[in-house]
């Protein structure tokens, strides 16, 4: 979807154990069922205010000036107001700027987790145009996959991991999100040094709404989903997870989805805020032939152990693309319902 993460270099996992007050186990409670996901969607994704994704300067004729920096912007400062008003496009703020005639411009910024008053003075560049010396984004829009439908509270979980700035890394704020079905057209096959991509279309057909956007992944409302064509899976505990084979569900081509083995090859922590829980090796030659190992776009796919849902896939390792990381099930379900 959003795109899967990028690491340059494998790093060396350490146990991270959680204090078990923190920990949300299945061994004392019925065990958790969930539908098995693995199908593609697409996703229009509408940020909850503007986020400042670079600061750059301009010639204004005498000299190179960065007026949003100069007036305390910072990149990954999320707009929330200008002159008081709410703000929701670029379109808005260009126009606003263009239009100040040099005049001061207030911005209420969410930074941190904490709303600061910043005021900017516009500058004209040598066409004469004022400008504030700032790139921001209101949307983005890709592909992931579906790791699983809950029935029992009506929402799917995808991707594993949040939707963040493709330029920054930042977890973008959520606004409003429409989820539709995807149809995947070709494959960029993955080599080292460059992850490949699924791509595709967006359909006409709406699956949901999306209704939180975190770093374990993203959920919303299963609105128009007919979750029980899939298989009903257990959610393993973090415990049950063991190197080994397992399965991962995903789609390669246009909407069918299917079976591929991999091999859990290391238990990398037990840290129930982390989307890097455990590390996969594809080992199916079909996906390697079709994709040269994991792709962009198979984050959420759903990985399967000893007939229970263990987790999703969440990254791709740039200098071996045939391994990334994986997240527990057990926690995507925590994120979520805790």
């Amino acid at each position: 979807m959003k795109k899967i993460k990028k690491l340059i270099t494998v790093a060396v996992c350490a146990v991270m154990m959680v204090n078990i007050s923190t920990t949300y186990t299945f061994a004392e409670e019925t065990a958790k069922k969930v539908y098995l996901g693995g199908q593609p969607f697409g996703v229009k994704f509408y940020n909850d205010g503007l986020i400042v994704v670079e600061l750059e300067e301009f010639f204004d004729g005498a000299k190179y000036v960065c007026p949003a920096k100069e007036g305390g912007l910072k990149v990954n400062d999320i707009i929330k107001e200008i002159n008081q008003n709410p703000v929701k496009t670029n379109e808005e703020m260009q126009n606003l700027t263009i239009n100040s005639g040099g005049k001061p411009i207030n911005f209420t910024v969410e930074r941190n987790g904490q709303r600061k008053n910043i005021v900017v003075n516009p500058v004209k560049n040598t066409a004469g145009m004022y400008l504030l010396g700032a790139w921001i984004r209101d949307s983005c829009a890709g592909i992931g996959t579906i790791s699983y439908y809950d029935e029992s509270q009506n929402y799917f979980a995808a991707l594993g991991h949040g939707i963040c700035d493709n330029d920054t890394g930042a977890l973008l704020p959520l606004g409003s999100a429409e989820i539709v079905k995807a149809n995947i057209s070709s494959v960029t096959k993955s080599v080292d040094g460059k992850a490949g991509s699924l791509n595709g279309y967006f359909g006409d057909e709406e699956l949901g709404t999306l209704t939180e956007n975190s770093d374990l992944g993203i959920y919303g409302t299963a609105e128009n989903v007919n979750y029980k064509d899939y298989p009903l899976l257990e959610i393993a505990d973090f415990s049950e997870i063991k190197k080994g084979e397992a399965e991962i569900y995903t789609t390669i081509n246009g909407e069918n989805t299917e079976s591929y083995t991999v091999e859990i090859t290391k238990i990398c922590n037990s840290d129930a805020g982390s989307n890097e829980n455990f590390v996969i090796k594809i080992t199916d030659e079909s996906l390697l032939d079709g994709c040269g190992g994991i792709v962009q776009g198979m984050s959420g796919s759903p990985i399967v152990q000893n007939n229970k849902l263990i987790g999703a896939v969440t990254h791709v390792f740039l200098n071996n693309t045939t391994e990334g990381y994986g997240v527990a099930a057990q926690f995507m379900v925590s994120n979520y319902e805790q």
